[in-house]
C-alpha cells in the first residue's frame, strides 16, 4: 500500500512539474512540457528551471498551444507570489496552472467515444482553454490497485519526446476515479485508413508513410526507447497525412537497468520470431520486424504473418522466410533447439515478392532488409530511412528539425489512393 500511494502522489504532481527553455532573448519561450521520472533526478532539474522562468505582464493563451503552454503572470495578480527580478516561485507558478484550468477535468468537454479497452476509455474532446480538439484518454482508477503502471511509463516516457512523428502528450488530470491523458486528436489510425482505401494504397503513400514512421522510430530509438507495440492500430494519421506513433503503455526505456523482459509484448501478428519463442533479452530490431510487417501490409493489402497461435504465427513466417540459417541466433539450450525443429517448417521459403506484388526491386531489398532472423543484420531506423527505396524523403529531410512535418517541405503531399472510395476525404489528388 505505501508503494500505491507513493505513486499516486507522483501521479498528482506530473500536471505540474514542467520545465522550459528560452530560445533566445526576443523569441516565446518553448513550449515543450516535462514531468518528473521515478528514480531520477528530473524533479530537482525541473524545479531550477522554473526558478529561472522569467515573468511577462500578459496572459495570453495562443489557439495552437501545447499543454500546459507558456504561462505569464500578471503583476496586478495578487494571488501569485513573485520575487523582486519578477520571476515567479515554484508554488506560485504551480498555482498558476491550476487557475488558468490545467489539470483540471472541466477544462475539456467529451464529444464522442471513440474506443474502450480494459484499462481506459478514449474519447474525442475538445479544450476550453484553446478551443481545439484533443483526445482524451481516461484510465481507470482501482480503488486496491491504483494507476495500472502503462498509464505511468506512457507519461513518464512522452513527457520527455517532442518529435514530429510522435503523438504529443498536453496534460494530465487526475482525480479519486480516473487519470485522464489528453493528447493531440487525430483523425484516425492506419488500419482505419487502409479500410476505407479498400487495402489498396498509393505506393507513394506507403513510401512516405513508412518513412513517417522509421523517422520517429528512429527518435525513439536513438534514446534507448522500445515502443514494442507497433502496429497500424497505433499509428494515427491526420487529413494532411502526418503519421505519429502512438499508444506507449508497452513502452520501455532501455536504459532502465533490467536483465530480461517481458515476451508478452507486441501483438502477435508483428512480433518477432525471437521474442515468439520466448527470448526476453532483445532491443531497437523488435521494433523493426513490427515496421516490416506493417511496410508489406501496407503495399500489399492483407497482414503478412496472420497467425492465430504462437505456432501457427511461427509456421507462416517460416513459410515465407524460411527456416533460420545457423548463426541467425542467439545461442540457444538444447530444449530451445528442439523447439525451433519443431516448430519451423523445413522447406524451401516463397519469394518475398510473392507476398507484396506491387513493390518494386528496392522495395523487396528494404523489406527483406527490416525481415531478417539475424537481428544484428536487420536494418537499423536510420539505416533503413536512407535505403534508395526511401532516398528523396532521406536527402529532403536530413536538415528539418525534430518537430518540424514533413508536409513543411514543399512538393511533399498525400497522393490519391487507387482504392479510394467516394465520400471519403482522407486522399489529395
Amino acid at each position: 500500500m505505501a508503494r500505491l500511494d507513493f505513486l499516486n502522489s507522483w501521479i498528482s504532481l506530473l500536471s505540474f512539474k514542467m520545465s522550459y527553455r528560452r530560445r533566445d532573448h526576443k523569441s516565446e519561450v518553448s513550449r515543450s512540457s516535462t514531468f518528473p521520472t521515478l528514480g531520477t533526478d528530473e524533479e530537482s532539474e525541473s524545479d531550477e528551471a522554473l526558478d529561472s522562468f522569467s515573468t511577462h505582464p500578459n496572459n495570453y493563451i495562443p489557439r495552437n498551444a501545447s499543454c500546459p503552454v507558456t504561462l505569464r503572470a500578471n503583476k496586478s495578480n495578487s494571488t501569485l507570489n513573485s520575487s523582486k527580478d519578477g520571476r515567479l516561485s515554484r508554488a506560485s507558478y504551480r498555482q498558476s496552472l491550476l487557475e488558468v484550468g490545467y489539470g483540471r477535468s472541466e477544462t475539456y468537454v467529451k464529444l464522442e467515444k471513440l474506443g474502450e479497452g480494459t484499462y481506459a476509455t478514449v474519447y474525442k474532446g475538445r479544450s476550453r482553454l484553446t478551443e481545439t480538439l484533443v483526445a482524451l484518454k481516461e484510465v481507470r482508477l482501482e480503488h486496491e490497485e491504483g494507476a495500472p503502471c502503462t498509464a505511468i511509463r506512457e507519461v513518464s516516457l512522452l513527457k520527455g519526446l517532442r518529435h514530429a512523428n510522435i503523438v504529443t502528450l498536453h496534460d494530465v488530470v487526475h482525480t479519486k476515479t480516473s487519470l485522464t491523458l489528453v493528447f493531440e486528436y487525430l483523425d484516425e489510425d492506419l488500419k482505419h485508413y487502409m479500410d476505407t482505401c479498400g487495402g489498396i494504397l498509393s505506393i507513394e503513400n506507403v513510401k512516405l508513410f513508412l518513412f513517417q514512421i522509421l523517422r520517429g522510430l528512429a527518435y525513439c530509438h536513438e534514446r534507448r526507447i522500445l515502443h514494442r507495440d507497433l502496429k497500424p492500430q497505433n499509428l494515427l494519421i491526420n487529413t494532411r497525412g502526418e503519421l505519429k506513433i502512438a499508444d506507449f503503455g508497452l513502452a520501455r526505456a532501455k536504459s532502465v537497468p533490467s536483465k530480461t523482459y517481458s515476451n508478452e509484448v507486441v501483438t502477435l501478428w508483428y512480433r518477432p520470431p525471437n521474442v515468439l519463442l520466448g527470448s526476453t533479452q532483445y532491443s531497437t530490431p523488435m521494433d523493426i520486424w513490427s515496421v516490416g510487417c506493417i511496410f508489406c501490409e501496407m503495399s500489399s493489402g492483407r497482414p503478412l504473418f496472420p497467425g492465430s497461435t504462437v505456432k501457427d504465427q511461427l509456421r507462416r513466417i517460416s513459410r515465407t522466410l524460411g527456416v533460420p540459417a545457423d548463426g541467425s541466433w542467439p545461442k540457444l539450450s538444447s530444449h530451445e533447439e528442439e523447439v525451433i525443429t519443431r516448430r519451423f517448417y523445413r522447406r524451401a521459403p516463397e519469394q518475398l515478392v510473392s507476398r507484396a506484388l506491387r513493390l518494386d526491386s528496392e522495395g523487396i531489398d528494404l523489406l527483406a532488409g527490416l525481415l531478417k532472423y539475424d537481428v544484428k543484420t536487420r536494418l537499423s531506423a536510420k539505416n533503413a530511412m536512407q535505403h534508395n527505396y526511401l532516398k528523396k524523403y532521406w536527402e529532403a529531410t536530413k536538415e528539418l528539425p525534430e518537430t518540424s512535418s514533413i508536409f513543411t517541405i514543399p512538393w511533399v503531399q498525400l497522393s490519391k489512393n487507387p482504392g479510394y472510395r467516394t465520400g471519403v476525404t482522407n486522399a489529395k489528388g
